[in-house]
């Protein structure tokens, strides 16, 4: 597609929207690990780290595919571990000033998972520069192999305070959120094109005692 008719403004265009069904829509999230390279000692003689350090959590917002459990057999007997894919808006990590690595660890769930695969996406309308966005391809942790406290959502076979996940708040390109910094910037916002949303970020929660169920714009 000629340059001549996708310019700036489509290419934000086309960002802003696919953070709005990521970020503002789905609410798929998980948190990723960066490994501290200064913090973190190597073997001087097998270059492998047995304990690894990271930095404090980063939550993401992705689409993530659903896992693939996989069984193998060792010395040792079998042994099951799941694979997924998760989704990540390029720019997003940009703009946020996130660096994601090969051999660093995400959390999805309950599982801990170490990304195998960095896969940048087709460009958008043949701009080289500019991309759908990147595939993490992430295998489940051996037991042992990181350790992290858990954080997120679970299965609602757990009865810990956050194993579900209770409420759901958008973004919308809002530098804060209850107090909280996004780190989300729309561009078509920052470039005055588009004002910022009047009515705020919208929130589905059930932490009433509705037995309806959870709540949206505050609707009855």
């Amino acid at each position: 597609m000629s340059r001549l008719f996708i310019t700036q403004r489509e290419l934000n265009f086309i960002s802003d929207i696919t953070k709005e069904v990521v970020k503002d829509v789905v609410g798929q999230r998980v948190f990723y690990y960066p490994i501290s390279e200064i913090k973190t000692r190597t073997h001087e003689l097998y270059n492998e780290s047995p304990e690894k350090i990271y930095d404090n959590p980063i939550e993401i917002n992705a689409l993530v595919e659903s896992a693939i459990s996989d069984t193998k057999t060792s010395l040792f007997g079998p042994e099951r571990l799941a694979t997924i894919s998760v989704f990540i808006h390029l720019r997003d990590m940009i703009d946020r000033g996130i660096n994601i690595s090969i051999g660093d660890f995400l959390r999805y769930g309950e599982r801990m998972y170490e990304i195998s695969k960095y896969i940048p996406l087709k460009s958008i309308y043949g701009h080289v520069e500019d991309i759908d966005g990147i595939k993490l391809e992430c295998t489940q942790a051996r037991q042992g192999q990181f350790t992290a406290p858990q954080v997120g959502p679970t299965s609602r076979a757990y009865s810990d305070k956050d194993a579900v996940q209770t409420e759901f708040v958008q973004q919308r390109g809002l530098d804060k959120v209850d107090d909280k910094a996004t780190g989300d910037i729309r561009a078509l916002q920052e470039n005055g094109v588009l004002d910022p949303p009047i009515s705020g970020a919208a929130r589905v929660n059930n932490t009433s005692n509705d037995p309806a169920g959870d709540g949206f714009y505050d609707e009855k």
